[in-house]
């Protein structure tokens, strides 16, 4: 049985490490993964979206709408535009952290009020204040890993090919953090 999870996030976040990571893991539990960064934006700010789908045997990585089994997602405002893509049953875990878009920075419209708990009332959601957890770890930059972690608990992937794949993946300067940053979003509790 297979899974498709949506990344979303915005330039910056670490989207594309953290489906590293992901691809990564899947590949030593001996799963076929695919994975696509669909709208990638590298400038920071751009909505960041990458698709990764994994089975015995995958022949696409494009995920449509109503088809993820997860949306992970690094700031509220992209968890709210993924949700056309999740499937009846799934689940979104979204980072708690708000980033003004460029329309709201320039002043064209206001950020949306009290966005998790209204997307709670529709979909399966927890919330994650990865941000906080990022700081403890060491680096707020490794609010991705912080994520990973937490979706890492609920998956069928044992816990030490995960911290092995973080091994083998993170450059080495950042290991430490990148290591703290998971075991704290694996041991989080929503």
């Amino acid at each position: 049985m297979g899974k498709s999870i949506m990344i979303v996030g915005v330039g910056g976040q670490g989207t594309l490490l953290a489906s590293r990571i992901l691809g990564n893991a899947i590949i030593s539990a001996g799963y076929d993964v695919k994975v696509s960064e669909v709208h990638g934006m590298s400038q920071r700010g751009g909505s960041v979206v990458t698709y990764v789908k994994y089975a015995d045997k995958v022949y696409s990585p494009i995920i449509d709408q109503g088809e993820a089994d997860v949306v992970l997602a690094f700031e509220l405002l992209e968890a709210y535009r993924a949700l056309p893509y999740l499937k009846k049953g799934g689940k979104v875990i979204v980072n708690t952290q708000a980033m003004d878009p460029m329309p709201v920075i320039i002043g064209a419209m206001k950020y949306p009020e009290n966005i998790a708990e209204k997307m709670g009332k529709m979909v399966d959601l927890t919330a994650v204040d990865a941000l906080s957890l990022a700081k403890e770890a060491g680096n707020i930059k490794a609010v991705n890993v912080v994520l990973i972690g937490f979706m890492a608990k609920a998956t069928d992937i044992a816990y030490d090919t995960w911290i092995e794949t973080i091994k083998t993946t993170v450059p080495a300067k950042f290991l430490e953090v990148n290591l703290k940053a998971f075991d704290l979003g694996y041991n989080y509790t929503a």
